[in-house]
């Protein structure tokens, strides 16, 4: 057995690798996913596999995507029905141990920004990663690899204001939705100014020139 010595208050404390994953777990918020990763400072990677997997035995985790887990967490209005993870979530927790680009698809900031009023279908991301799904219960997350193009501006303001651009029509987008998108953005007019001029000036949105130039003329009044 693996064993651990903690320095407690000036007390010699040995502790098994199993003691160790079993306390860290707990330390963990319910309902939010995370990796295996996270644990294997705490001992050999069998040895911490071991442990987690006595752990999702015994109902204390759940196994919610490979390598990744979640403590289940009780429905407030339902105590007997728990949850363990957002399958977004564990989309997200798997692109930043990968260290893939995670971003919510075109269509999906157009709406989260209103510059359209209907909700995607399903929920997609595009990822610089590879393609898969993520399946908890009756949510399913697909994440799409696309190309770096698309995935410009990632963690940015712009970058969701960008995608959205990339999958509407400019004829059929008024200047009060971009503006609208602006908003949402929290961006005020010094801020929107630079991003207007920005987005201009990037090939796929050629189409878009006139209006973005339309919008940014508007604030400067």
């Amino acid at each position: 057995m693996n064993l651990h010595i903690i320095n407690l208050s000036g007390f010699m404390c040995f502790m098994s690798v199993a003691e160790l994953v079993s306390a860290r777990v707990q330390r963990m918020q319910k309902g939010s996913p995370f990796p295996i990763e996270n644990f294997y400072s705490l001992g050999s990677v069998t040895s911490v596999q071991k442990a987690l997997s006595r752990l999702t035995q015994k109902g204390i985790l759940v196994r919610v995507a490979k390598g990744m887990y979640a403590r289940p967490k009780p429905l407030k209005n339902l105590p007997s029905v728990k949850m363990t993870a957002k399958a977004e979530d564990v989309a997200v927790v798997w692109a930043k141990v990968k260290g893939y680009k995670l971003v919510p698809q075109g269509l999906e900031a157009a709406y989260r920004l209103g510059l359209q009023t209907q909700a995607p279908v399903k929920t997609v991301y595009w990822t610089s990663g590879p393609s898969r799904e993520f399946k908890i219960g009756n949510q399913l997350v697909m994440v799409i690899h696309t190309s770096d193009t698309k995935l410009r501006w990632a963690s940015q303001p712009i970058g969701a204001f960008y995608r959205g651009l990339l999958t509407l029509s400019a004829e059929h987008t008024s200047i009060e939705k971009l503006k609208t998108a602006i908003g949402r953005l929290e961006l005020n007019a010094s801020q929107a100014i630079p991003v207007l001029q920005k987005l201009k000036l990037v090939p796929q949105l050629r189409q878009w020139q006139n209006k973005l130039q339309q919008v940014q003329q508007e604030l400067l009044s």
